[in-house]
């Protein structure tokens, strides 16, 4: 079958046919009439992040499969949710499709997407879809919440604190790197990019129990993310190299190459949490911990002192708060 015989309001029949009523979802009326209406638990508030996905920029229909892509578009999004301690409800999807594409390209995409999106435990409740003259564009808007008094913000981080971050870093830079180069990628490297998973429970976790005083996903690439933390908390930074988690694929990479610690701070698309804690917090910290190991890779400082890191041999030079700018030349 193809699209142009569906049509596009049998396609988004489709979507709607293949969207499971879910129970607890706060969702009263979902995909079918002109906006959906949804409820939220008494005492939460309303977390709302959206992305945009093209074609041959933000992905490569010969680097993944559809189904991979379906599930990424989830979990980037709902690492925004996760970065501010709240838990996913609601998802939108927007597709600008071109006219040859396949149905059964699209049917894995949805699969993807749907199944991801029901293992946060998130529903698909509406979007747009459309023709597109030129690549895919997949437009996903999350909303989540959490609630009022654990909302984790960018801006709390205080002299002293901790930083922390979930998991290994850089793995999904040096995939893409690879990718780039038509070079070999292990099935280890090549999932951290193609599927990312969202931090949620860890985010909910620390969230709850108030730890973090500052939290925001790693999306961008540590310098950066970390940059938006020190910005809005008006404070400085210094992190250690010694201390980056690194996956042993990559550390096995940079034995070769040294340069490529460079992706570990700036390559973005980890999908990690960063997150800063006070020093009178950390034992909590290693008592609430369990599935995801969080690595402490610095301290906040003062603003006066800027932004620094130390390298393995202890010698201390100023970094700038870079990572991926689509705008930047």
């Amino acid at each position: 079958m193809k699209l142009a015989d569906l049509g596009e309001f049998g396609f988004i029949e489709r979507i709607r046919g293949a969207v499971a009523r879910s129970e607890g979802t706060g969702v009263r009326l979902g995909i079918g009439d002109d906006c959906a209406v949804l409820e939220l638990p008494p005492g939460q508030v309303l977390l709302t992040s959206t992305d945009l996905l093209i074609e041959e920029i933000h992905f490569r229909s010969d680097w993944s499969d559809w189904r991979a892509l379906g599930s990424k578009c989830v979990s980037v999004n709902v690492s925004d949710v996760a970065a501010m301690g709240g838990s996913p409800r609601h998802l939108y999807l927007g597709l600008a499709i071109p006219g040859t594409m396949a149905m059964e390209d699209l049917d894995a995409f949805l699969e993807g997407f749907l199944e991801a999106a029901a293992g946060y435990g998130a529903v698909l409740v509406g979007g747009d879809t459309c023709r597109s003259p030129g690549p895919l564009m997949i437009s996903v808007t999350v909303e989540g919440a959490a609630p009022t008094e654990q909302v984790v913000t960018r801006g709390g981080a205080g002299l002293g604190d901790s930083i922390y971050v979930s998991g290994t870093l850089g793995d999904s830079a040096l995939a893409l790197q690879r990718l780039q180069a038509d070079r070999p990628v292990t099935v280890e490297l090549a999932d951290r990019h193609h599927r990312p998973q969202a931090r949620v429970a860890l985010g909910r976790a620390l969230a709850e129990a108030q730890l973090p005083s500052a939290m925001i996903d790693v999306s961008d690439g540590v310098l950066a993310d970390l940059g938006h933390i020190l910005e809005a908390s008006a404070v400085g930074a210094r992190l250690e190299q010694a201390l980056f988690p690194l996956s042993s694929g990559f550390s096995q990479a940079m034995d070769e190459e040294p340069s490529l610690f460079e992706l570990a701070l700036s390559g973005g698309e980890d999908y990690e949490l960063l997150f800063t804690v006070p020093a009178d917090k950390e034992h909590v910290l290693a008592e609430l911990i369990a599935d995801v190991p969080v690595t402490r890779i610095g301290t906040v400082t003062e603003a006066e002192q800027g932004f620094l890191l130390a390298d393995q041999a202890g010698q201390v030079r100023p970094v700038k708060a870079k990572g991926f700018n689509h705008f930047a030349g």
